[in-house]
């Protein structure tokens, strides 16, 4: 075989600018996964052995695990582990009842029940916990409500465990609105009618034959529920509850002289937390590896919604599907409502036409401040709105290119890697590099965040000798926290898009002497594209009002929208006196930003190329009836 040889030179060709590119590419690679997600989780798990004896001076290897077993640390464990189980045995059904009640039961006015039961899409996470507060906490407007009625009423009622389960079942639904709605509308009504013409009762088909083929989905929706429960964050933070995930957070801040190894009981913590993440997910992998089937007719079936012959049981289960949509939808119309509203009708929780105002988003007003014992005082321009209110614009400023540049970065990464990963199908070294994606899934997120603050609060060589942690180097931490995070979730929904690419498109390119960057810019990339802006919206939405991160790397520096969200919540903040009010009007511009975006993904995203023709081609007859411009098609158009 000839070998090749460089240009002007005697030498093979084997040095050439696609090795250099793989070299390159190799190393870096490399370097970000040892760097960034190997390094620093190990560090964390290394600590937890590091302590010395104060005494002799020796290290003991198990004294922190001892000393922690021995206290009331193993509580805050077995506290989230309850959390979880209960968590996974409401949400269940709770969202198998919304997903039957507007999917396979034929209820009235299931479309306006769907839209009810789907607003925790819109706003989660400290914006959900923050606007229950409002409605149900010490001075919110269902318990100012219930004192007037009866004054022995104890006005912290909401909080605790049951609080927290509460909220959190109502917040956690919104897999099932997704998932669980997609799997019971693919279902085969052919398989449903057979059972009815058998002599099935109704409720023997709904449970012989529909929720078999939801068990797949339902288990995954299971385990991510316990997961979600096991690392809640937001709302026992808010609400009071003993869970993991803010006491280590807690821990992560304490000096020595306040507790005992503080920051190794946190890294153990973390550890507890990534085993029980790790037993969770090789559960599920292997229940997915063994696969589920289902036998269905050629000719499948759009299933029809069933209605209730039982007119008790009818009535009863339109009760309890408005009951759930009053319960979802309450916080929101309050939220809504009151956003709106001025500095004293929100200090007294009572809505009136005259207090109609948009200072809340705009703007500052002096307002009468009542002071105890003393007359009223006029405050000064004391209300400020949202946009208006330097930290809260400065949150969102900072939250937004946070998010943008993680999103972004996420996408361009996995881009590249699933390119690679298709161009080197069946070999190891492909399986190596989505394995290395993959591997955030198998910690939670508050183990990522607690390695990066403890392991990059050094001047280390690793980073050309900086320290991420202090001054403005915490937001580069920041993205690259996000990113991290982000790594699993972006591969598998681009990585799906990658097989609706043809390659014979990619040996044409080849066989014109396209390069491989030039095919991915010019014929792939354009393929994918829907799939990848879709991934960058999701990521953005829920990066942006990001709690668990922002959190646990809270600094001047880092004062992510999420944590000044929680701010509005504090009750020490007594010179804040719009508070309430600005954090109405901060989740509503919440609901319009996560809605625009869901809206954009899911509803003109969706939408294949015959649907979109068809409705800007009603748009236009629309819009020539209006003007009175219709015209009769032509002989030509018809043709």
């Amino acid at each position: 075989m000839e070998k090749r040889t460089l240009p002007g030179s005697g030498k093979p060709g084997w040095l050439n600018a696609s090795l250099l590119y793989k070299v390159f590419g190799g190393v870096l690679f490399a370097y970000l996964f040892l760097g960034f997600m190997v390094a620093p989780c190990l560090n964390t798990l290394l600590s937890v052995f590091r302590e010395k004896n104060p005494t002799t001076g020796a290290i003991e290897p198990f004294r922190v695990i001892s000393y922690f077993f021995s206290g009331n640390m193993p509580s805050f464990i077995l506290s989230s582990v309850i959390l979880a189980v209960a968590l996974v045995i409401t949400v269940n059904v709770v969202g198998i009842s919304i997903v039957l009640l507007t999917e396979y039961f034929d209820i009235k006015g299931a479309k306006i029940l769907r839209l009810g039961y789907m607003t925790t899409l819109i706003y989660s996470g400290m914006a959900l916990v923050t606007g229950y507060l409002f409605l149900y906490g010490r001075d919110g407007i269902l318990t100012q409500w219930l004192r007037g009625l009866f004054p022995q009423f104890n006005e912290k009622w909401f909080g605790g465990f049951y609080a927290v389960l509460f909220t959190m079942t109502f917040a956690c639904t919104s897999n099932h609105a997704l998932f669980l709605r997609n799997a019971i509308r693919n279902i085969d009504y052919n398989t449903v009618e057979a059972a009815r013409n058998l002599g099935a009762h109704p409720f023997r088909v709904l449970m012989k034959v529909v929720m078999p083929t939801l068990l797949p989905t339902l288990f995954s929706l299971t385990v991510m529920t316990f997961i979600t429960g096991l690392c809640a964050m937001s709302a026992p933070k808010l609400i009071g509850y003993n869970s993991i995930n803010p006491k280590i957070v807690e821990l992560a801040g304490t000096t020595k002289g306040e507790i005992d190894f503080p920051q190794a009981q946190a890294a153990l913590m973390s550890i507890i937390l990534a085993l029980f993440t790790i037993i969770l997910l090789t559960i599920l992998n292997h229940y997915e590896r063994k696969g589920h089937y289902l036998s269905v007719s050629k000719t499948k079936a759009k299933l029809v919604k069933q209605k209730i012959q039982n007119p008790v049981g009818n009535v009863l289960a339109h009760v309890y599907a408005y009951l759930l949509f009053v319960i979802y939808m309450l916080p929101v119309v309050i939220i809504i409502l009151f956003s709106f509203q001025n500095y004293g009708a929100v200090n007294a929780k009572k809505p009136s036409v005259e207090a109609v105002t948009t200072i809340n988003y705009y703007g500052s007003e002096d307002v009468e401040v009542p002071r105890e014992g003393r007359k009223p005082k006029i405050k000064e321009n004391a209300v400020t709105g949202v946009f208006t209110n330097p930290k809260t614009g400065d949150a969102i400023r900072l939250s937004f290119i946070l998010a943008a540049s993680a999103a972004a970065l996420a996408c361009v990464i996995v881009v590249a890697a699933v390119n690679y990963i298709f161009k080197q199908k069946n070999k190891k070294r492909a399986v190596i590099v989505e394995a290395c994606l993959l591997f955030p899934w198998l910690l939670p997120t508050i183990l990522i965040c607690y390695s990066y603050r403890i392991f990059f609060n050094n001047n280390i060589w690793y980073v050309f000798g900086q320290n991420l942690y202090t001054g403005e180097n915490v937001r580069l931490l920041l993205i690259i926290a996000y990113t991290v995070v982000k790594l699993p979730f972006a591969l598998r929904m681009i990585k799906a898009s990658f097989y609706a690419i043809d390659e014979e498109l990619e040996d044409a390119a080849r066989n014109l002497g396209a390069s491989g960057f030039r095919t991915l810019l010019r014929i792939k990339l354009p393929i994918i594209l829907p799939s990848v802006l879709a991934v960058f919206a999701l990521n953005f939405n829920s990066l942006f009002t990001e709690y668990d991160m922002g959190a646990t790397f809270f600094n001047p520096n880092a004062n992510t929208y999420a944590k000044v969200i929680e701010s509005m919540s504090t009750p020490e903040l007594q010179n804040d006196y719009n508070a309430a009010g600005r954090q109405c009007a901060s989740t509503v511009f919440i609901m319009i930003v996560s809605g625009l975006i869901l809206y954009l993904v899911y509803g003109v995203g969706a939408r294949d190329l015959g649907e979109r023709l068809e409705r800007r081609a009603k748009r236009r007859q629309r819009l020539m009836r209006l003007t009175g411009k219709a015209k009769k098609p032509s002989a030509k158009a018809a043709a």
